[in-house]
């Protein structure tokens, strides 16, 4: 990527920040509903299949996993958003659930390779201004034998409801800050991971998917 780019990226990933500082007192009223019907089933789903002691949350928002977290398992929970993190930490401290919390972008990873076992995450790539580079950083940090498991929402295969989404996705944007054209699989994909498994869990737009390095 050249300088240009590099700067457009930059821009980008600040103009994410700076949305998701300013919705974090309304993110959980916002997503009320979803949660209600079916967000935090699939949360506990995910976190059921996810095998490893270290464990890497990626856009760990206000916390909305961290009930679901293994005992047994140490997390490490990252997200872009400082006022994020701040309301995970309350929610970690209520719950009385130690997770190591850190301000960061999953575009730039500061952990050595291969440090590990198994990475998450929920509804997060919609947000990544450059997505395949952040599935890069994660398969970089994920050891060999490893797993990521990414629950994301994805661009519909059929066509109406895909034009329909490229359509108002410009919109859906600058309202909320996340995009609802994003083609996750070839993007994990591009990023040199390989998919073991691909789940359907509402329609063939919200995804399960399992990946290995």
């Amino acid at each position: 990527m050249g300088d240009a780019g590099r700067k457009a990226g930059d821009v980008k990933t600040e103009q994410t920040r700076r949305r998701y500082d300013r919705i974090a007192p309304l993110y959980d009223s916002m997503e009320w509903l979803a949660e209600r019907s079916a967000m935090s089933d699939w949360r506990e789903e995910l976190w059921s299949r996810v095998e490893g002691k270290r464990v890497l949350e990626v856009g760990v928002g206000t916390g909305k996993n961290i009930p679901f977290y293994s005992s047994g398992t140490r997390v490490t929970a990252i997200d872009l958003s400082p006022r994020m993190i701040t309301r995970a930490r309350k929610r970690a401290e209520a719950l009385k659930v130690e997770v190591d919390l850190r301000v960061m972008d999953v575009q730039s990873l500061d952990f050595p390779d291969q440090a590990f076992d198994a990475i998450v995450t929920s509804c997060v790539f919609c947000s990544v201004p450059d997505p395949v580079r952040g599935f890069e950083e994660l398969r970089r940090v994920l050891r060999p034998e490893g797993r990521g498991y990414f629950l994301e929402h994805v661009l519909s295969e059929r066509r109406g409801a895909r034009q329909l989404m490229e359509a108002i996705n410009p919109m859906v944007v600058r309202m909320m800050g996340a995009n609802i054209d994003r083609r996750t699989r070839q993007n994990l994909e591009r990023a040199g991971f390989t998919i073991e498994s691909e789940e359907d869990l509402w329609l063939d737009i919200v995804k399960l998917y399992v990946a290995r390095p």
